[in-house]
């Protein structure tokens, strides 16, 4: 890295660094008086609210970091407008695309910082504050639905060709992986209903296992049809057998990452969680569309860091007049909002329309990426 790339390198991550500590005071803030009503429930206690409010700040991080990075680099490069250093930088030589080169450089540590943000620290940090919240007895998770969650789940018996069709209905899921209230309609492969069967509680003991305790399974079993039972339409066509069991080991596909993804806004999910998701979704052949869009959102959410220092360089060829720093910097901060609302308006259209994912991804960071070069092309020429 060249001398003057190492000082502007030094000036951003410091202004970045300020920036994100003031950012996260106020997250802080605002996620405390948010848990400040649950003090006193259970065990929950303040020292718990101010650690939810503490583990909370990550994923905080992770949504503006790209934004953070265009304010900061605007304000770098306003600043050493005002100061003639950057004028001095041109006139040493430095081109506008050897100066959009070097930025690329002095983003990627912020790129891989935003990775690490998005899918380590931010992840195991709000799985840290699911079990906090566990001291407070209102933290079952259920959607939107009185009925609870509802999933479905395919598999084949004993590596045999039979298939089974699984619908399972969830009450309730608890931060530390356990379900209640549990309704499984099982279906063989002709989609007749063969059993339908009810547990308190459910335990994921290990991979592809669940462990049910309390359940209750009513078994169907269709009868041999005879002329008479033909002809006569109140002659039952099913017999059941009503069992009761303390424990039932069921063999599944779901996990308790499957399931939570039914209750979490996709954009909290890791990119392995929503991978593992996907893959579900299209074994069951269920429209993963939505969840494409978001996992390659995630993907390349990093790499907007890269697009912000793009439209940050033409600031630095705006001349300098009396009141312009502060016109630049609430420039700035309408541009990282502008692109923020347009990612999240143009993945809802990509989803109503089926978009290609890749596509309805890319698409925002492209057009902005486009605007900043046209942007930095025009103030180079004038």
């Amino acid at each position: 890295m060249r001398l003057y790339e190492r000082y502007l390198a030094k000036k951003v991550y410091l202004t970045l660094s300020l920036l994100l500590f003031a950012f996260s005071g106020l997250f802080f803030f605002f996620d405390l008086i948010n848990e400040l009503h649950f003090i006193g429930r259970g065990n929950y206690k303040f020292l718990y609210a101010v650690l939810r409010a503490v583990l909370q700040i990550p994923s905080r991080f992770y949504e503006i970091i790209p934004i953070a990075t265009l304010i900061s680099a605007i304000y770098v490069f306003t600043q050493m407008s005002t100061s003639s250093e950057f004028t001095i930088f041109r006139v040493s030589g430095l081109s506008a695309p050897y100066a959009l080169r070097s930025l690329v450089k002095i983003g990627w540590p912020i790129v891989i910082l935003t990775f690490i943000f998005g899918e380590v620290v931010g992840p195991y940090a709000d799985q840290l504050s699911e079990h906090i919240s566990l001291e407070v007895p209102r933290t079952s998770i259920s959607s939107n639905f009185q009925s609870g969650v509802w999933a479905k789940d395919t598999l084949f018996c004993n590596g045999t060709t039979k298939k089974v069709t699984r619908f399972v209905n969830v009450g309730e899921l608890k931060p530390d992986e356990t379900i209640s209230n549990v309704r499984i309609f099982e279906f063989d492969a002709q989609f007749h209903l063969t059993s339908i069967r009810t547990a308190d509680i459910g335990l994921y003991v290990r991979p592809g296992q669940w462990l049910l305790k309390g359940v209750t399974e009513v078994r169907l079993y269709q009868l041999a049809l005879t002329d008479t039972m033909v002809k006569d339409s109140l002659n039952p066509v099913y017999k059941s057998s009503l069992i009761l069991m303390p424990e039932y080991k069921m063999r599944s596909e779901l996990t308790p990452q499957i399931l939570s993804a039914l209750l979490v806004s996709p954009d909290r999910m890791s990119i392995m969680h929503l991978f593992s998701y996907v893959q579900h979704l299209h074994a069951n052949h269920q429209n993963a569309q939505r969840y494409m869009i978001v996992l390659w959102k995630k993907l390349l959410y990093p790499f907007a860091v890269l697009v912000m220092l793009a439209l940050s360089l033409p600031f630095a060829y705006l001349h300098t007049r009396a009141g312009s720093v502060n016109t630049k910097m609430f420039g700035g901060i309408m541009v990282g909002m502008s692109f923020q609302l347009f990612n999240t308006l143009f993945s809802h259209i990509g989803t109503l329309n089926a978009w290609p994912a890749p596509l309805t991804a890319a698409t925002p960071s492209l057009v902005y990426l486009v605007i900043g070069l046209l942007a930095l092309l025009w103030v180079n020429c004038h």
